[in-house]
């Protein structure tokens, strides 16, 4: 997918940061916050990871839906990633337990999480700052309140693991409204993405005041954008990181290995002649192109999840 991005669409990725901590990215674990407000940002976070060497070390916190895709998800699951329902009770347990194995990670590796939860839409957008005036927070105009105790429990468990909280805040040029669609179409996007360096001896250790620091970046964050709205540009230093060809490689690699055989079967059935055979390829290549638009379908905002409504809606009842 990384490579769909990089060397098919051939988005273009612009880093703002200090070029005092540019030298230490890909050399130290870290925590990096990224902001949820498009299609593709999570790709936007593995093409970060991967312009760092780490992609294939880099570990997310992601809803337990996505473990059941087909291939993706199965591939996550053996990558350690950490799932969870969304559900605090149910998930604090599991989520401590799989950031406690990270502890002796024998790589350098990042840890992506979304601390908003879900991906802003203006419905839930208004709900959030309901939720905010509900609790006397200043109220963002960029981002959902963000939900403070997994990244609370990621700070406390991967302490003195962790050198550092890469906050990062992505932004496409040109009001570009990117979707994954259009980066299979091989469409070409912009994005700015600017990370600050902040060391995790900052982050309280007390619970309730790493919330507060948290509800604070935010605010930071919603300034940020609010800079780029306004000037097209972050604060910092413009830095285009080098494009790595092992993406690309791999893609080969797998590509030849596994399309040669298919060919030379897809031969075969069109030299048997028997219909039934041509039928049943054709409704597995049908079945396939369903599952892969049904994938797509899960980064779709139009499409998001009700996460957020439905802790509204129970809070009415």
């Amino acid at each position: 997918m990384v490579m769909l991005l990089e060397w098919w669409s051939g988005t273009h990725c612009t880093l703002y940061t200090d070029p005092e901590n540019y030298h230490k990215y890909g050399k130290e674990n870290a925590i990096v916050i990224l902001n949820h407000n498009f299609e593709i940002d999570f790709l936007c976070g593995w093409n970060f990871c991967e312009r760092f060497g780490v992609l294939g070390s880099a570990k997310v916190l992601a809803k337990k839906e996505l473990s059941y895709m087909p291939i993706i998800g199965w591939m996550w699951y053996f990558l350690e990633i950490v799932f969870c329902k969304r559900k605090w009770d149910e998930d604090r347990k599991t989520v401590m337990q799989k950031l406690l194995n990270l502890r002796d990670y024998p790589e350098n590796f990042w840890f992506l999480i979304h601390c908003e939860g879900t991906r802003f839409t203006e419905q839930k957008h208004q709900i959030s700052m309901q939720v905010a005036e509900a609790k006397g927070l200043p109220k963002l105009k960029y981002h959902l309140l963000p939900r403070t105790k997994g990244f609370a429990v990621t700070v406390q468990c991967l302490r003195n693991v962790v050198s550092a909280v890469y906050d990062s805040t992505l932004n496409f040029r040109n009001n570009e409204n990117p979707t994954l669609l259009g980066v299979l179409n091989g469409k070409k996007y912009h994005a700015d993405l600017y990370v600050r360096r902040i060391p995790l001896e900052e982050v309280p250790e007390d619970e309730q005041e790493c919330s507060n620091w948290l509800y604070n970046l935010y605010q930071e964050k919603d300034a940020f954008q609010e800079v780029y709205y306004r000037t097209g540009a972050y604060p910092g230093v413009p830095i285009v990181p080098p494009r790595r060809p092992w993406t690309l490689l791999n893609w080969l690699f797998w590509a030849l290995l596994l399309l040669y055989p298919l060919f030379k079967l897809l031969i075969n059935m069109i030299n048997s002649g028997s219909s039934l055979t041509l039928a049943s390829f054709a409704f597995v290549i049908v079945m396939a192109s369903v599952g892969v638009r049904w994938m797509i379908g899960v980064t779709e905002i139009n499409k998001g999840s009700t996460y957020g409504n439905n802790d509204n809606k129970q809070k009415r009842k």
